[in-house]
């Protein structure tokens, strides 16, 4: 399992990942589950996986081929980030298809991979897609302006409570790390290395802001830190729940 999500901002795009792959408990590892892509000054892509990592990589790796052999249709030929969501859902769908073949020896084997695609390229506003498994895809929405896949669960409340269109891109990522540390924390299968991406709209340029930060970086014991005492101050100044017993006395019967 992994966890990664992306946030459209009106400054740009926030792209968040971890690093660890599970195959069972003797067979643990990290690998980068952020593909970048670009042309300075013409596009700029980043996708994000999570799924079979076998599904994951030889979609990455057929992406690159496409690439180095000049193909009738490669991420660089595209018009429209929307294409390469298309383009990225396709690859996914036949590299299932290898392996979940009906009443063939993989029948039953569960290949499937899912991602997020954002970027920019030139003459046209940012996209950030999720591709799904069967190969479709969607956007994020105005009121949730972000996407998540793997495991997702432990780190949406706070992107719920913070995320929006207009939230500072600094804001943003610190949230995204925040959130990816609370699904550490609830999950083994989720781990460090965590890398963590800001493109600003209209840059077109690869990486304006990223950072990897390995399991015992400082920031991230930090960040880590942190979080829990304000979460202990936070509860602590909740109101009483006594007040509401003294109101159920003080009724009358």
């Amino acid at each position: 399992m992994t966890y990664c999500l992306a946030i459209a901002l009106n400054e740009g795009l926030v792209f968040c990942s971890d690093s660890r792959t599970n195959a069972g408990p003797d067979r643990v590892s990290s690998y980068s589950k952020m593909h970048r892509f670009s042309v300075p000054y013409d596009r700029s892509l980043v996708i994000l996986t999570a799924g079979n990592l076998a599904t994951s990589q030889a979609v990455i790796a057929q992406i690159q081929r496409d690439l180095e052999q000049d193909a009738e249709f490669n991420i660089m030929k595209a018009e429209y980030v929307a294409e390469v969501a298309d383009y990225l859902g396709e690859l996914s769908v036949a590299e299932q298809a290898k392996y979940t073949k009906k009443g063939g020896p993989n029948a039953g084997f569960n290949a499937s991979a899912t991602f997020i695609l954002g970027g920019h390229i030139k003459k046209h506003a940012p996209e950030l897609y999720m591709i799904y498994p069967e190969g479709n895809h969607i956007t994020a929405s105005d009121q949730y302006p972000y996407l998540q896949i793997g495991e997702t669960k432990y780190g949406k409340p706070i992107l719920d409570r913070i995320i929006r269109s207009d939230t500072p891109h600094e804001t943003a990522m610190r949230c995204a790390l925040v959130s990816l540390d609370s699904t550490m924390r609830s999950n083994a299968t989720v781990g460090p290395p965590l890398e963590c991406l800001f493109y600003r709209t209209d840059s077109l340029k690869p990486q304006e802001r990223f950072v990897r930060l390995e399991e015992h970086h400082p920031y991230l014991a930090e960040l880590r830190e942190s979080w829990d005492d304000s979460i202990r101050i936070a509860f602590e100044k909740l109101p009483p729940l006594q007040s509401v017993f003294d109101e159920q006395t003080d009724a009358p019967a």
